[in-house]
């Protein structure tokens, strides 16, 4: 029985493990699978990357539903659900030898697969059981994706280049059946629900005197929220911004070894991006305590555009030390991503249909991530390099940073709930 004083940063820790799971099995190894997958099987680049791509886009319309779900029943049956789906469809991908079932089965596990233990879920729970502490509990809350980018891909790199890529998905699918689904069991909706409060406290005169609902933003339903100009502008700049992290990570292998880098230093920086990511939790933990959320994350998407520059300087001058830098500050940029822009909605829009209003934005923020992998897989097999495809994900950033620094709240008198 876990003491009711740390349930709340017991929901912590197990985010920091689902998110973990999350990205090494959906993002930060694909690029491992790449190239092995694609010779063996004889298939185009732009094939592999859209079973991802189709992932994504999957998992952000089933977000929609799943969003409702986990504002009023909780997050235990969808995490356990998404960890069967999981672990069938990638067992599965190292059995199938068809690029249309390649397809349906990225599709599936991100419709009811690996998206039910993803950053929605998990970030939609830490926002109910923080309103004080909010800020550093995202920012450890997601530490499992650095995490995920510092181990996944060089545990991975080694299990595919010794066993094959088949035995890889399927090392992948009992991970997630060991890990994800013993969670599941222990997670709760809200912290009322355990008869606590926010940030973990047994009672709210245990906070300085005072109720931490003080500190609340109000609340706005789904509907409401839609009718907001900064609901559209954190949409799109969020879109932009998980466009590039997604074109980066599903490139950043093949576009090392372009480069005259061996499979080894390439996922050695990949290592790096996840060290610089897990490095910057600290920061942005700290600075979102006391700094405005909005101008964070434009700096956040300054470093990550940053970085792929350093990546561009590497790839001309074949300078290891210069993209292990470039991972570096793009996973810095990259790590801020989670706990910035999940403070930024619940403080635009409050805690109380957050899982709504999250899940109804995820299709249309999921639209510039499933395509961009994609055309930087068309540009590369037209051009035969990744230069004007890295260029445009530089630009990515840059645009997704102008339309976050214009957004603002819905105004006050905006109806509230």
């Amino acid at each position: 029985m876990i003491p009711r004083f740390f349930y709340g940063w017991w929901i912590v820790a197990a985010a920091v493990l689902l998110q973990f799971v999350f990205l090494g099995v959906s993002q930060s190894t694909v690029s491992v699978f790449l190239r092995p997958v694609v010779e063996e099987m004889g298939w185009q680049v732009w094939q592999f990357t859209l079973g991802s791509s189709l992932s994504v886009l999957a998992g952000a319309l089933s977000g929609v539903v799943v969003g409702r779900i986990v504002d009023q029943r909780g997050p235990r049956f969808p995490v356990l659900a998404g960890a069967l789906v999981a672990a069938a469809c990638l067992w599965s991908l190292g059995r199938q030898s068809n690029l249309w079932l390649f397809w349906a089965l990225h599709l599936f596990a991100g419709f009811i697969g690996w998206t039910l233990f993803g950053p929605l879920v998990v970030n939609t729970t830490i926002n109910k059981w923080f309103i004080r502490r909010r800020g550093w509990a995202l920012a450890i809350g997601s530490s499992g994706i650095s995490f995920g980018g510092l181990i996944a891909p060089v545990s991975m790199t080694l299990v595919v280049d010794s066993l094959g890529w088949r035995n890889g998905y399927f090392v992948q699918a009992l991970f997630v059946l060991a890990v994800v689904a013993p969670i599941a069991l222990v997670m709760r909706r809200t912290p009322e629900d355990a008869g606590l409060q926010p940030d973990g406290e047994p009672s709210p005169s245990e906070i300085d005197g005072a109720s931490p609902h003080e500190a609340e933003p109000r609340s706005y339903t789904s509907r409401q929220a839609l009718r907001s100009p900064g609901f559209w502008l954190l949409l799109l700049g969020y879109s932009m911004n998980q466009a590039a992290l997604a074109s980066v990570l599903a490139h950043a292998v093949p576009f090392a070894t372009d480069a005259s880098f061996s499979r080894r230093t390439a996922a050695l920086a990949l290592a790096v991006n996840g060290l610089g990511n897990l490095l910057s939790k600290a920061v942005w933990g700290y600075c979102l305590q006391r700094y405005p959320p909005r101008a964070l994350a434009v700096a956040a998407f300054s470093l990550g555009g940053t970085g792929v520059g350093l990546m561009l300087i590497s790839a001309a001058t074949a300078e290891p030390v210069i993209l292990f830098a470039g991972f570096f500050l793009y996973g810095f940029g990259f790590g801020g991503t989670i706990p910035i822009s999940e403070s930024l909605w619940v403080s635009y829009f409050g805690r109380a249909h957050i899982g709504a209003v999250r899940g109804v934005a995820q299709p249309l923020t999921v639209i510039c991530p499933t395509v961009a992998p994609v055309l930087v897989g068309v540009a590369y097999d037209l051009q035969g390099s990744y230069q004007l495809g890295f260029l445009g994900i530089i630009g990515v950033y840059l645009l997704a940073g102008l339309l976050v620094a214009v957004s603002r709240p819905p105004k006050a008198e905006t109806t509230q709930v």
